[in-house]
C-alpha cells in the first residue's frame, strides 16, 4: 500500500528519468560511431600530432637563452626617466619640509 504511494510522489521525477534515458538512447543510436569520426579528421589529427612533435624536437636542439632578449628595450620602456626621479624626489623632500 505504501509503494504506491511513494511511486506517486515520484511521478515526475520518474517521468523525467524515462525521458532523458530515451533522448540518450535515440542520441547514441543516431551518432556516428567514433571510427567514422576518426576517418573524417585524420589529416587534422596527424598534422596536429607531427606539429606537437616538431615543437617537442625544436624546443630540445635549441640552445638555451644567455640572456633574455628584449631586456633593455624593457628597462628603456618601463623605467621612469632619470631626470622625473629626481625630480619627484626633490618635491617630496620640499613637500615634506613645507610640513613641518
Amino acid at each position: 500500500m505504501e509503494i504506491p504511494k511513494t511511486l506517486l510522489k515520484y511521478r515526475f521525477h520518474i517521468l523525467i528519468f524515462m525521458v532523458c534515458s530515451v533522448i540518450i538512447l535515440f542520441g547514441v543510436y543516431v551518432a556516428p560511431s567514433f571510427l567514422e569520426i576518426v576517418k573524417y579528421f585524420w589529416p587534422l589529427l596527424v598534422s596536429t600530432a607531427l606539429f606537437l612533435f616538431a615543437v617537442v624536437v625544436f624546443g630540445k636542439i635549441s640552445p638555451p637563452h644567455v640572456e633574455v632578449s628584449g631586456e633593455g628595450i624593457l628597462e628603456y620602456v618601463a623605467a621612469p626617466p632619470e631626470e622625473l626621479v629626481h625630480e619627484c624626489i626633490g618635491e617630496v623632500a620640499e613637500s615634506s619640509n613645507k610640513a613641518d
